[in-house]
């Protein structure tokens, strides 16, 4: 016997009564409640509300950036083309020197002296060969005459011969010693900035040893020497034969390259793509790739690091959207929420190669029309219907973590 029914026999017949009718009512009453609390199945839930983007092919630069340094268009290592004694630095250290300036003084004495040695033995040349040639005149009319035999007139016609020889080594050893007093003064072979000199007056230099006296940099123009993986370089030819992307350059040369300094600020004249190197760095794998960059004030030095941004060529139909609507899933592959024909969303997988600010370029897994999820991400999955609307505010977008290059 239950409480209940052990409380009810307990009291009289009609109060028995109408507490058994009011306990009815009170369990009736409850099971109701417990009716209305349980919630209904719902069969698709309402649609949920998201921002989307439109995905519209365009024209788009692709560019990459790379580390490199910069180096000189032209480096001159002035030497000593004579030994002897510096009587004279004729420059400021630091300073821009022209083409064919004077730089040092050596003492030319000894040179001087050399050349008038030289002088003097060609002169004894030229006297011994003007009497030689009178002679074999004159034994040429005594063997016509047949005076003479023809031995004797070829003796004479030799000794002529080795006259005219003397005379030629004579004015070889002139213009020897004139080169060298000429060395004496040592010039500047281009135009540029000259650095610090290695030697200073008195001290005593050699063309043995060529010493080396000072350096010369043209930097009115720079290289800018990157590395590119061989990989890379590879994907871009492929991509330029079958036509996804077109030559950025009219020609030759014409690649444009940007850069940014040391600072993080742009470098206001842009450069050139000169060649890439046709050798593969063994231990690294890359390859060399150099530009042409103008530096008519001087910003920049030997030695700089830069980065450099290369024109790889122009898509014309680049797919870009914003990274927030691209995420990755347990194998890495990059993935996106697409609202289908039918109102709902659908997993895309994508080939997501490059990020450009705050959006991804997509090669592959999205086509025109495509409205791409980026808003209320959280609150979908695959196969929830949602109601697509624009979306708004995408610059203030976080970037994604990562960098598909």
């Amino acid at each position: 016997m239950t409480m209940f029914q052990r409380l009810s026999s307990s009291l009289p017949g009609k109060i028995r009564t109408t507490t058994c009718l009011a306990a009815v009512a009170c369990l009736a009453a409850l099971g109701g409640c417990a009716k209305k609390s349980t919630p209904a199945a719902v069969k698709g839930g309402a649609p949920v509300e998201v921002g989307v983007v439109t995905v519209a092919p365009r024209p788009y630069t692709l560019t990459r950036e790379l580390p490199g340094r910069t180096s000189a268009y032209r480096i001159a290592e002035v030497r000593a083309r004579v030994s002897g004694i510096v009587l004279k630095r004729l420059f400021e250290e630091g300073s821009e020197v022209t083409e064919g300036q004077p730089l040092y003084t050596i003492d030319p004495a000894p040179y001087q002296a050399v050349l008038d040695s030289a002088k003097a033995g060609l002169a004894r040349a030229e006297a011994r060969y003007v009497s030689a040639k009178l002679q074999a005149d004159r034994y040429d009319a005594l063997f016509k005459a047949s005076a003479i035999s023809r031995q004797e007139l070829e003796d004479v016609e030799a000794a002529l011969q080795v006259a005219l020889a003397d005379v030629a080594a004579g004015k070889a050893a002139v213009q020897t010693a004139s080169i060298n007093l000429e060395y004496t003064r040592v010039f500047s072979p281009i135009s540029g900035r000259i650095g610090s000199s290695q030697v200073t007056e008195g001290a005593y230099v050699q063309t043995g040893q060529a010493t080396l006296l000072a350096t010369v940099q043209q930097i009115d123009r720079l290289y800018v020497d990157v590395n590119q993986a061989s990989s890379e370089v590879l994907r871009l030819r492929k991509a330029l034969q079958s036509g996804v992307i077109h030559s950025a350059g009219q020609g030759e040369g014409e690649t444009r390259v940007t850069l940014l300094l040391e600072d993080g600020s742009a470098y206001s004249h842009a450069g050139t793509l000169q060649f890439a190197d046709i050798t593969v760095d063994a231990s690294t794998g890359t390859v060399r790739v150099r530009a042409l960059v103008p530096n008519p004030q001087r910003e920049l030095l030997p030695g700089m690091f830069v980065r450099a941004r290369i024109e790889e060529g122009v898509n014309p139909s680049a797919i870009l959207v914003p990274q927030q609507g691209i995420s990755r899933n347990q194998r890495g592959q990059a993935t996106a929420l697409v609202v289908s024909g039918e109102g709902k969303a659908e997993m895309r997988v994508l080939t997501a190669e490059h990020a450009i600010g705050n959006e991804w370029l997509v090669t592959a897994g999205l086509k025109g029309g495509d409205r791409v999820i980026v808003q209320n991400l959280q609150r979908v999955r695959p196969g929830s219907p949602v109601s697509a609307v624009p979306a708004t505010n995408l610059e203030s977008a976080p970037l994604a973590v990562g960098n598909a290059r």
